[in-house]
């Protein structure tokens, strides 16, 4: 393998991103997830390295200005970056995923026209409305503007090559791995 595809997954939060892209780095052992860069405080049981790289705001801004990044955003008070050296060099192993959302996603398709992106759709809003309010870990400023951020993603969809409705986990989970394996081989 000269180098390994990459797969650009997005989906508003509460869409069920985690869990589908588990199960589907569960079932392809030659996929390999991209780790961002945040400037966020971990959360419980996360693990630097694996869920992220905790950066300080001063350290993220550094690695802007040296060109560190495939790509970078802000929102929700916090800054998120793809490191471009961690990318590349995981590409010499297998095929990457990037969990991003879809500003970064537009700026890995610039820099990476060969990207594949897949966005990741709630049933409905009312779906997602319902699913984020389940988790009763949300302020009600914090879920407003979270609210506010999934329309925002969910009229970003048509940009991507790809669009696949969360509806049921394993069919999602399937329909991701069909699309892997058609533009992977």
């Amino acid at each position: 393998m000269d180098k390994g595809c990459i797969f650009v997954i997005s989906g508003t939060s509460g869409v069920g991103k985690s869990t589908v892209l588990a199960k589907v780095m569960e079932k392809r052992k030659d996929l390999i997830f991209s780790v961002s860069a945040t400037t966020r405080a971990p959360r419980p049981g996360e693990k630097e390295g694996v869920d992220y790289y905790f950066v300080t705001q001063e350290q993220f801004r550094k690695m802007i200005d040296q060109d560190e990044f495939l790509e970078y955003d802000a929102h929700m008070n916090n800054s998120y970056g793809t490191p471009k050296a961690q990318v590349e060099e995981k590409r010499k192993k297998g095929h990457v995923i990037l969990d991003i959302d879809p500003n970064g996603a537009y700026q890995v398709r610039t820099s990476c026209p060969e990207a594949v992106l897949i966005f990741i759709a709630p049933p409905s809003m009312e779906e997602l409305e319902r699913r984020l309010r389940g988790r009763g870990d949300t302020s009600p400023e914090q879920m407003e503007l979270r609210l506010h951020r999934a329309r925002w993603e969910l009229a970003q969809q048509e940009k991507y090559d790809y669009v696949v409705v969360n509806n049921q986990v394993d069919a999602c989970v399937d329909e991701i791995l069909k699309i892997i394996e058609e533009k992977a081989n």
